[in-house]
């Protein structure tokens, strides 16, 4: 599946803008409410997934029986991603907005732990019998420069490549394909443009208004493979410049684009492209392949409104390659969201308990498998009812191994925004990927306030 807000918002629309600034209350003015839980988390935009809404309400269902006396609100917050977390982070700065539980995305946890917005959970983990169940790498994730942990994951995510068995058969591509490099991707593209016309060969998503998808399932599934430095330098607490496998990257995006084995520019470039994809050019056998997550099939399964059954059948998956091949040989992205108590929550206690509801292994185990997410706990990810869930489960799961996440540092989601704007003036055309790269470095200097390592 993701950190900044006050210090480095996203550049959004004038009227997304509005839409969170005249966000003025959570429900009812039952915040101070000892009785009663806000429980706040991001509704899906499509009107008929309704994954999330469906086990909240069963997890609320439990509790209220669990504790009697004890009411739980909850809170959707209906939007995509972008204006999602502006709409947080407005609740967040007051305590007459504040729910008492906010889901949050590993992309901006940080950034929101800067602010002072989130409560450090230390005191309640080393209390609950279940935290060691779940695995570093995802405690990790929840956690903020300081050392202390803010968040509760509920679950992972990798990414590869999905594609279209008929349509690689058409072109003569094998029904098992596995590229090795990045130029064997291109050229599966360019043969599937020849030999089967009327698909778009091959879907990378780029630009702005895609956001934080272009950004990971896009460009840093390309700049992780190419053996260069990535974006941060740990060691040395400084981003670094466009490098040449920063330059790489957005050659790729470039050739997809230029010579037409993408979607048209003007549909690659629409903030619905996500869904579009997942709705529509998937299932309808319009696409060939797609860079994207883990998640796909949760907009497939039954009462998704998009059901597609057979959609395992008709799918292949095939690990992301490093660019020449190069061990390991494979790439994956990883985020994911979290569980968060604002710092001005009314209900800090109870809030903690709702979280140790929803993640027994009972329920985890649900949301991960109706969520088509990648278990974070040990237990769920051994048990074999989980492994043989859902077609995929295995793949995806295996790929964690090979993952990276990204800098989830404050000046983060600023940096995202410079990513995707050269890869959008590459996808376009208005400059060249050298130019592009040097904008980013400018960029970079001025969201960092300097902290880089120059290429």
């Amino acid at each position: 599946m993701r950190p900044k807000r006050s210090t480095a918002p996203l550049v959004l629309g004038a009227a997304a803008l509005l839409a969170a600034t005249t966000l003025t209350a959570c429900g009812d003015d039952s915040g101070d409410d000892p009785d009663t839980l806000k429980v706040s988390f991001k509704q899906s935009t499509d009107n008929s997934i309704k994954v999330q809404d469906n086990f909240l309400a069963a997890i609320k269902k439990q509790f209220e029986k669990e504790n009697p006396g004890k009411k739980v609100e909850l809170i959707p917050i209906k939007a995509p991603d972008a204006e999602y977390y502006t709409k947080v982070q407005q609740m967040l700065r007051s305590a007459k907005t504040a729910p008492d539980l906010v889901y949050e995305d590993t992309f901006l946890i940080n950034s929101d732990i800067t602010s002072g917005y989130l409560t450090p959970l230390d005191a309640y983990l080393k209390k609950w019998k279940d935290w060691p169940q779940f695995i570093e790498t995802a405690q990790a994730a929840a956690k903020g420069e300081d050392g202390k942990t803010y968040g509760v994951p509920d679950g992972t995510d990798t990414r590869g490549l999905w594609y279209n068995k008929s349509i690689l058969k058409k072109a003569g591509l094998p029904e098992d394909w596995q590229p090795k490099t990045w130029d064997e991707i291109l050229d599966a593209a360019r043969t599937i443009k020849e030999k089967v016309p009327g698909v778009i060969p091959l879907n990378v998503y780029t630009g702005k208004p895609g956001g934080e998808q272009s950004t990971m399932q896009g460009f840093e599934m390309l700049l992780y493979g190419t053996g260069e430095d990535p974006l941060y330098d740990p060691s040395a607490k400084k981003w670094v410049q466009g490098n040449q496998g920063f330059k790489d990257a957005l050659m790729f995006v470039e050739t997809v684009y230029k010579e037409k084995l993408g979607p048209p520019v003007e549909d690659a470039l629409d903030p619905n492209i996500g869904p579009t994809v997942r709705a529509e050019l998937l299932p309808k056998g319009k696409l060939a392949i797609n860079l994207d997550g883990s998640w796909l099939p949760q907009d497939w399964l039954e009462g998704s409104g998009h059901e597609w059954p057979t959609w395992s059948q008709e799918l292949g998956l095939a690990h992301m390659p490093t660019q020449n091949g190069q061990a390991p040989g494979k790439v994956s992205l990883s985020g994911g969201w979290t569980w968060a108590i604002p710092s001005k929550a009314a209900n800090k206690d109870l809030a903690f308990e709702f979280i140790k509801t929803m993640q027994t292994k009972e329920n985890a185990q649900k949301w991960y498998i109706s969520n088509s997410g990648i278990a974070v706990r040990k237990d769920v990810a051994e048990d074999p009812e989980y492994v043989k869930a859902q077609p995929g489960i295995k793949f995806f799961t295996d790929l964690v191994e090979f993952t990276h996440y990204r800098p989830a540092y404050p000046a983060y989601p600023k940096v995202s925004v410079a990513i995707q704007e050269a890869m959008e003036s590459v996808t376009t055309g208005d400059a060249s990927v050298d130019e592009a790269a040097a904008t980013y470095d400018e960029e970079l200097a001025s969201v960092t306030e300097g902290e880089v390592i120059k290429k």
